[in-house]
């Protein structure tokens, strides 16, 4: 790789990470920049983990470390999660480059839909193991599914199901996405690595952006407005990504 490629790397990753934390996305803009670097499709989609995995494990340190983590949910809503993930990820290791790609390019316009839908204000509450059951761990199975196949624009379903179904604040929501995400994308990642499906050289450097926005979005999600302008700078930089990924 030339030294514009590890910047590229390493500045798509901060954006990313940053994005990932606070709202949904980041991996739209990371998992094409793998491929335009050059790497097969399942590869990238493996390597991706690599960045996934560590600002996961940054973001979920920052919450726990701020008061804000919440351990006895977390494991609970992440046990489907990683069934789903498993199933994901052995999936995703064997489907066509082809298929790949046109289930990114489908993902990356249904998540950039999603984000322009307006959010409803809800009564929101405190979230307690009782206000737990089927339908959630049922669309946990179903987000870990496919975010062990593909990690794009998985945000917006923790929205659908944390948010819309629990009513639980955005920013709490946050703190249990980073923390189901990483929980379930460990096992993924050993799936992909088993098959051969990772670069781990590409993957540290890109990682080393993400932990590095992951760092500065715990801080942005604990403050009072949050980040809702976020949204619109995924957005603008997903729509350059779609024009060049259909070209690619």
């Amino acid at each position: 790789m030339s030294f514009l490629d590890i910047a590229a790397l390493v500045a798509v990753g901060g954006v990313a990470g940053f994005i990932n934390v606070l709202s949904a996305g980041g991996s739209m803009l990371t998992l094409p920049m793998l491929m335009f670097l050059g790497l097969p499709p399942q590869i990238a989609n493996g390597t991706n983990r690599v960045a996934v995995t560590l600002q996961s494990v940054t973001a979920v340190g920052g919450f726990f470390r701020s008061g804000h983590g919440n351990l006895a949910i977390s494991l609970r809503l992440a046990v489907p999660a990683i069934i789903g993930a498993l199933l994901g990820a052995w999936i995703a290791t064997w489907i066509s480059s082809a298929i790949f790609e046109f289930v990114l390019v489908a993902a990356m316009i249904g998540a950039s839909v999603f984000m322009l839908l307006p959010q409803p204000k809800l009564d929101t509450r405190p979230l307690t193991a009782k206000r737990l059951g089927p339908a959630i761990y049922f669309g946990m199975f179903l987000i870990g599914l496919y975010g062990g196949f593909i990690q794009v624009g998985v945000g917006a379903l923790f929205i659908v199901v944390l948010y819309r179904m629990l009513k639980i604040d955005l920013r709490q929501v946050n703190v249990l996405k980073v923390a189901i995400v990483l929980l379930y994308t460990l096992p993924a990642l050993a799936i992909f690595a088993f098959n051969d499906q990772v670069r781990w050289g590409m993957g540290l450097l890109l990682a080393a952006g993400n932990i590095t926005g992951a760092l500065l979005a715990v801080r942005v999600n604990m403050s009072a407005r949050g980040a809702q302008w976020v949204k619109w700078l995924t957005l603008v930089m997903v729509g350059a990504i779609l024009v060049r990924l259909i070209a690619y």
